[in-house]
């Protein structure tokens, strides 16, 4: 479960998150997390948000932000804000790490979602930020903080999410995994 001033660490690339407020501490409202990026380039394709707003706040380095068509380079002290719905990605483009705040609203389940993921990531079930078809899916399915792949049909992943999901639950694939946050999903 995560926990305000929780940091976990990705031991593949050293990227880190320290929870400074979870959707407990929020009662749902929204997750607030301060993200330290080492590595470099796009670790997750474009995508949107269902019913999140993402609001990122640099405090050093320059985080690159895909949004509106446009690529925008957000130094220490600048702020944006991606309204869900909307088809965005965020990454570190540089040779050196970029340091930001990174807002989730409403919270849902987004805080267990990176605490998820960096999990499978230290655990070797990710390569270069891909966590594999069957496990995306089970993730899309099954978590509250619904997000889509920008560049595929929603009616094509609702029909793979439907199909395939449910398999790979039976398969052992979760959403939330007990190993991770303490609770399955």
């Amino acid at each position: 479960m995560p926990t305000k001033g929780q940091t976990i660490i990705n031991p593949t690339n050293g990227d880190s998150y320290e929870f400074l407020e979870t959707a407990k501490d929020s009662n749902g409202e929204r997750i607030i997390m301060k993200a330290v990026i080492k590595s470099k380039g796009q670790l997750v394709p474009k995508h949107f948000h269902v019913f999140q707003d993402e609001t990122f706040e640099v405090i050093s380095g320059q985080l690159t932000v895909l949004f509106e068509g446009k690529t925008h380079k957000l130094s220490a002290g600048e702020k944006i804000t991606l309204p869900k719905n909307v088809p965005h990605n965020h990454y570190n483009d540089e040779i050196t790490s970029v340091t930001y705040l990174h807002s989730v609203t409403p919270a849902l389940d987004f805080d267990y979602l990176i605490e998820n993921l960096v999990g499978l990531a230290a655990d070797g079930k990710s390569k270069n930020g891909k966590y594999g078809l069957v496990q995306e899916l089970v993730a899309l399915k099954y978590l509250d903080s619904k997000s889509y792949l920008a560049d595929i049909p929603i009616g094509v992943q609702k029909i793979l999410m439907n199909i395939i999901a449910p398999i790979g639950r039976l398969l052992g694939y979760r959403a939330i995994y007990k190993k991770y946050s303490g609770i399955e999903k």
